[in-house]
């Protein structure tokens, strides 16, 4: 049989994609100068052009630094939040911006994230993990930012009761002394149906509740950022827990009648 022979331009090609796999597995769990020089680029030339030529870069000092650094978070958080443990290319977002519903078209962020939700709420929102990082900052943060209607429901039903609850997770030594409360939109008036004179009205009338930190963009640029992302996360695990607490009893199928009887 005929041995067929490569030709050199596809011998390239497998020597190149070689070398990017060997790369990928040795990326290490934080970044170098290159991924924030990057991300300045990007933010002056926002366009398909630019980020094209550059691909390579945002895949080797971008994509999977990130990456790496999702994977040693999460492994940590087999600890603290394990109902959060999920394979890192799911964690992580796309770079690309979803245009169709927006007049802002630029095609790609400025920043590269990455979400940790709760299992089972894959598809919706509930409360998770934040990580963030731009040119001039990471944020780090927790909580439930985008509940669906029945979620939002669900959490301020759950306050009626538990409004004291969730205050003293927000404001605990260590959370006041990391974190500040995001500040999302409220609701200027109580929810229908709600108690205008409840005590945790302040927290019912809120539409997200969230914990966030932003430090220096040169923290991830360090050997133990992954180190520091996972002590935050660690300090926000309980507050995010609480949170998914009514989501999750929401979720829950109810049990079938028996003969017709409750």
């Amino acid at each position: 049989m005929a041995t067929v022979k490569k030709s050199p331009a596809k011998k390239s090609t497998a020597a190149a994609s070689s070398k990017t796999k060997n790369a990928n597995a040795n990326a290490q769990p934080y970044f170098n100068e290159a991924a924030l020089k990057f991300l300045r680029g990007l933010k002056k030339n926002n366009d398909r052009e630019w980020f094209n030529a550059r691909k390579q870069i945002f895949e080797g000092e971008l994509k999977e630094p990130m990456l790496a650094v999702i994977r040693k978070v999460t492994d940590a958080m087999l600890d603290f939040a394990p109902a959060h443990v999920r394979p890192a290319e799911k964690s992580l977002f796309r770079i690309y911006r979803d245009t169709r519903f927006s007049n802002d078209k630029r095609p790609y962020k400025t920043h590269i994230a990455a979400w940790w939700v709760h299992t089972g709420m894959e598809k919706t929102s509930g409360a998770g993990f934040y990580l963030a990082v731009d040119p001039t900052e990471v944020v780090i943060a927790g909580g439930a930012y985008m509940p669906q209607k029945e979620q939002l429901a669900a959490i301020r039903h759950w306050l009626l009761d538990h409004h004291a609850q969730l205050r003293k997770l927000m404001t605990q030594p260590a959370i006041k002394k990391h974190f500040t409360i995001f500040e999302g939109e409220a609701l200027t008036r109580p929810p229908k149906g709600f108690p205008a004179e409840h005590d945790g009205m302040d927290l019912i009338r809120c539409r997200q509740w969230g914990l966030r930190t932003s430090l220096p963009a040169a923290e991830a640029l360090k050997p133990g950022f992954a180190a520091l992302v996972t002590r935050h996360f660690e300090m926000l695990a309980p507050f995010v827990e609480a949170l998914n607490t009514p989501l999750l009893a929401a979720a829950k199928p109810k049990k079938p009648l028996l003969f017709g009887l409750k």
